[in-house]
C-alpha cells in the first residue's frame, strides 16, 4: 500500500519494546516533521507533506520508505470509535498471578480474548493491567470469568472507565 493512494488515517509508531531499536539515531529534524503530519492525518499526500516540511513528494516518499523499513514507522491504522463498532464499555483490569508466570505467559493467554484491547506488565502488587472493551457490563463481566478462570490467575481488581477524559491519538508524535 502506498501513502497517499490509499492509505488509512492513522500511524502506529512502536518502538521495539527490548534493547535499542533498529531506527535508533536515524529519525532527524525532517523525519520527525514528516512523522508528525502523518499522525495527524496518514492519508496525506507525499506532495502535502512535502510542502509542510519542505522537500518534494519524491523525497518525502523516500524518507517514509526509509523509515518504513528501518522500523520507525510500523504501519498504518484506521482510527475508529469503539462505540461505533458496539463496544460502550472500557476497563482496566490488574491482574494477580500465582508462582513464576512469565511475561510472555500472560501475553499468550490475554492474547486470545478479542476484547483485550493492551496489555502490559506494571510495577506494584499486581503484575500486568490489561485494557478491555466489551459491549456492555454484563460482556465485561463474562471476559472477566473467563481470564479469572486462567490457571495462573490468582486474583483480578477492575475498574470500568465512565468517561474517557484525555484521548491523545498523537501523543507519539516527535518530541523534535
Amino acid at each position: 500500500m502506498r501513502l497517499g493512494e490509499s492509505g488509512t488515517p492513522s500511524l502506529v509508531l512502536c518502538p521495539e519494546p527490548v534493547g535499542w531499536p533498529l531506527w535508533a539515531g536515524i529519525v532527524d529534524d525532517i523525519d520527525a516533521r514528516i512523522i508528525a503530519v502523518l499522525i495527524k492525518d496518514a492519508r496525506a499526500s507525499y506532495a502535502l507533506i512535502g510542502h509542510e516540511v519542505g522537500l518534494s513528494a519524491p523525497a518525502v516518499k523516500r524518507r517514509v520508505d526509509r523509515l518504513r523499513a528501518a522500523g520507525a514507522i510500523t504501519g498504518f491504522s484506521a482510527r475508529v470509535d469503539p462505540a461505533a463498532m458496539g463496544w460502550t464499555t472500557e476497563a482496566y483490569v490488574e491482574l494477580f498471578c500465582g508462582g513464576r508466570t512469565s511475561p510472555e505467559e500472560i501475553a499468550a493467554a490475554v492474547r486470545r480474548y478479542p476484547e483485550v484491547v493492551d496489555a502490559c506488565t506494571i510495577t506494584g502488587e499486581a503484575d500486568a493491567l490489561v485494557h478491555i472493551r466489551a459491549a456492555d457490563v454484563r460482556h465485561f463481566e463474562d471476559v472477566m470469568e473467563r481470564i479469572r478462570a486462567e490457571p495462573f490467575v490468582v486474583r483480578t481488581r477492575s475498574v470500568i472507565v465512565l468517561s474517557r477524559l484525555v484521548d491523545r491519538a498523537d501523543a507519539l508524535a516527535p518530541m523534535r
